[in-house]
C-alpha cells in the first residue's frame, strides 16, 4: 500500500516494455499499487520506491508450466533454480508423479517412484517431505499455509491417484474396473473443487520407480483416462497434462483426440525430436493443427534447447558410470574417488576396460563420444560437432575416454560433460526452432526441481531469451517481442491463469527488469543444500535487475531479498480486464 505522500507503491521508470503481447518494444514506465499493475505509460505519480529501468528490458514474469517442486514446495521457501531465472509462476504435479492423494502405507512406494522418474534422492524426500495429508485438499491447504519466493499451482497426478484407489493392483498396473474409475473420478472431481490446476500422466517407458518398476500409469486404459477427465469436465476446470512414447503416433494421438472431444477439457503432450524417429514429431505437429483447426484446445509442450543430461564425477552418472575399475571406489568420498582416479596406474586400467552396462542410458554414454560434449564455463546449448569429445580426440591423438576424464578431472574434479539427446538428431536445433514457431505449442519441460543430480533446464527461461532472439549462430533466430509473449502470456493461457502474463492496467504485478546486454548464463554448479545434505545442480544467470512478485521485489541483481510474496494458486484465474 502506498504511503508517505506516495501515489504508487513501486514505478518502474523508462525501461524498454516487452508487455507480453507479442508486439514491438515500446519505452514506458510501469507504476504498481497492491500487487497490481495501475499504469503503463508516462507515469506523473510517484512511487514510494523508483526503479531506474532506462536502457533495460521489462518483461512479464515468466510462467513455467512443466516443473516438479512437489517435494521442495513443502520444505523450501524458494524454487531455485527457477525463481533464478525471471520466473515467477510455476506448476507442478507434472508427469503423472507427486504426493498426494496418498495412504501413509504408501508412502515409500510413492518416494520410490519420485526417486526413479524425477532423480530426487530417497533420502532427500524422506527426511524432506512432511506429510501432513492424506488426500489432495488437505495437501493443498498445507501449501496454501507457506510463503515462496514465486507463486506455485499444481496439479492431480494420475500415479498417486491410482495407487490411492487400487493400492498393489495399480502400482502393478493392472486394469482399472469400472469402480475404480468411478472412485478416480470422485477424487479427480474434488480435487479440481479443492482448486488443483489440472491433472497429469505419464504413458513412457522411461518413467520407472528407483527399483526399476514401470510408472503404474504406463498401460492405463483409454477408458480410465476418459472416465478421469469427463470428472474434470463435471467438475467444470482443470488441464491434462500427458507425457508419452507415441510409439503407435497416430493412434496415441487420436485417443488424446478423442479425450478432449468428449471432455472439452484442455491437454497438452510432451513434444521433442528422438532420434530413433526424427521426422515424428512433424507428423505429431500436423495432427495438433488439425485438431485446433476443428476447434479442439490441445497444445504441446516444446523446450528451446536439446533435452540432455550433465555428466561428471559429482554428478549421478559419466561415461565410467559402469566400468569394474570405477565401481571399486565409487562409494568413496567425492575427493578420495577424484585423486584415484588422477594416479596414472588407476587411470590405465581404467581406460582399459569396456562398460558393463548393456542397455539403457548408461550405456548409451559409454559409447557416445560423438553426441559428448564438454560443458564450458559460458554454456553452448548447441554446440557443433567440431566441439564434441570424439573431435577433440581426433584433433589432439588421444582416445575418446582420455579426453572425457581429463575434461572432468578439470576444476577439481568438477568438470562436467553434456549429452543433448533429444531434439539433436541432427545435430542442430532446427526441429527446436521448428517447434518453437509453431502456434500451438508452448515452451515447457523445463523439470524445474527434478532430476536433480543430471538436468539443470529450470535456466529454459534465461537461454530461451539469450539464445534465441540474440546468440544463436548456427540458423535464424526468433525476435525478443515473440519470446516475450511465448513464456508469459501463452503459458498463463495455456493453464487458464488469465489474470497474469501482460503489462497492462489491472494485471498481476511479477515482472522482470533485465539488462539485456548483460543477460547471460552462467555455468551448471553443484551445490549440497537439500534436506540429509542431498546434492542438486544449481544454474544461475547474470542480467535479471529485479524480479517482482505481486509487486514485491523478489531478486535484486540475482540476489534474493527477504520478500516472499507467492502463494498457493488456487484454480483458474479470470483475466484481468474481465474482473477489474
Amino acid at each position: 500500500m502506498a504511503g508517505g505522500g506516495a501515489e504508487f507503491d513501486l514505478v518502474i521508470r523508462g525501461g524498454e516494455v516487452a508487455d507480453g503481447s507479442g508486439g514491438p518494444l515500446f519505452q514506458a514506465d510501469v507504476a504498481l499499487r497492491d500487487g497490481k499493475i495501475a499504469e503503463v505509460g508516462r507515469v506523473k505519480g510517484r512511487g514510494a520506491e523508483e526503479l531506474d529501468a532506462r536502457g533495460q528490458l521489462v518483461t512479464p514474469g515468466f510462467v513455467d508450466v512443466h516443473t516438479h517442486y512437489d517435494g521442495q514446495a513443502t520444505w523450501d521457501a524458494r524454487m531455485q533454480p527457477s525463481s533464478l531465472h525471471g520466473v515467477t509462476t510455476v506448476v507442478m504435479g507434472n508427469c503423472g508423479v507427486g504426493f498426494a492423494p496418498c495412504r501413509p502405507s504408501d508412502h515409500d512406494l510413492l518416494i520410490r517412484l519420485m526417486e526413479g522418474v524425477e532423480d530426487i534422492p530417497f533420502p532427500v524426500l524422506t527426511q524432506g517431505l512432511p506429510w501432513n495429508w492424506e488426500d489432495f485438499p488437505s495437501y493443498l491447504d498445507s501449501l496454501q499455509a507457506r510463503a515462496f519466493d514465486i507463486d506455485i499451482g499444481t496439479q492431480l497426478p494420475h500415479a498417486a491417484l491410482r495407487v490411492c484407489v487400487m493400492g498393489e493392483r495399480g502400482a502393478n498396473r493392472e486394469p482399472a474396473t469400472p469402480e475404480d474409475i468411478a472412485e478416480m473420478g470422485r477424487i479427480a472431481q474434488r480435487a479440481i473443487r479443492a482448486d488443483a490446476l489440472g491433472f497429469s500422466t505419464s504413458r513412457t517407458l522411461n518413467h520407472r520407480a528407483s527399483d526399476g518398476r514401470p510408472t503404474p500409469t504406463l498401460t492405463a486404459s483409454e477408458a480410465e483416462l476418459m472416465g478421469i477427465a469427463q470428472a474434470l469436465a463435471a467438475a467444470h476446470g482443470g488441464v491434462l497434462q500427458f507425457v508419452s512414447d507415441f510409439a503407435d503416433p497416430q493412434a496415441e494421438f487420436q485417443m488424446l483426440r478423442r479425450i478432449v472431444e468428449r471432455s472439452g477439457r484442455p491437454l497438452s503432450f510432451s513434444l521433442t525430436q528422438h532420434a530413433r524417429d526424427p521426422e515424428r514429431w512433424k507428423r505429431l505437429l500436423g495432427w495438433l493443427s488439425e485438431a485446433n483447426a476443428s476447434g479442439l484446445p490441445m497444445r504441446a509442450q516444446v523446450c528451446g534447447r536439446p533435452v540432455g543430461v550433465l555428466l561428471g564425477l559429482e554428478l549421478t552418472l559419466h561415461p565410467f558410470s559402469a566400468h569394474p575399475s570405477y565401481k571399486e571406489i565409487s562409494k568413496r568420498p567425492f575427493a578420495e574417488r577424484a585423486a584415484a582416479l588422477r594416479d596414472p596406474a588407476f587411470q590405465a586400467r581404467l581406460l582399459s576396460e569396456v562398460t558393463r552396462a548393456q542397455r539403457g542410458l548408461v550405456a548409451q554414454i559409454a559409447h557416445s563420444w560423438e553426441q559428448l560434449f564438454p560443458m564450458q564455463a559460458r554454456p553452448d546449448y548447441e554446440p557443433p560437432p567440431e566441439q564434441s569429445i570424439a573431435a577433440l580426440a581426433a584433433q589432439s591423438g588421444k582416445r575418446p575416454e582420455a579426453v572425457a576424464l581429463e575434461h572432468m578431472l578439470s576444476d577439481g574434479g568438477r568438470g562436467m560433460l553434456y549429452l543433448p539427446f533429444l531434439n539433436y538428431a541432427d545435430g542442430s536445433l532446427a526441429p527446436s526452432y521448428e517447434m518453437l514457431r509453431h502456434p500451438y505449442t508452448v515452451p515447457g519441460l523445463s523439470d524445474g526441481g527434478a532430476h536433480v543430480g543430471t538436468i539443470c533446464d529450470g535456466s529454459f527461461p534465461t537461454s530461451n531469451l539469450t539464445d534465441w532472439p540474440r546468440d544463436r549462430s548456427r540458423g535464424p533466430k526468433l525476435p525478443l517481442p515473440f519470446m516475450v509473449r511465448q513464456q508469459t502470456r501463452v503459458t498463463a493461457e495455456a493453464l487458464g491463469l488469465l489474470d497474469r502474463g501482460l503489462i497492462r492496467p489491472g494485471y498481476r504485478a511479477d515482472l522482470n527488469v533485465v539488462d539485456y546486454d548483460r543477460l547471460e548464463l552462467l555455468a551448471p554448479e553443484v551445490c549440497y543444500d537439500l534436506p540429509a545434505g542431498g546434492r542438486r545442480l544449481m544454474q544461475r544467470a547474470r542480467g535479471y535487475t529485479a524480479t517482482l512478485v505481486a509487486g514485491q521485489i523478489t531478486y535484486r541483481d540475482g540476489q534474493a531479498t527477504a520478500a516472499l510474496p507467492g502463494r498457493l494458486i488456487r484454480g483458474e484465474r479470470a483475466d484481468a480486464q474481465a474482473s477489474a
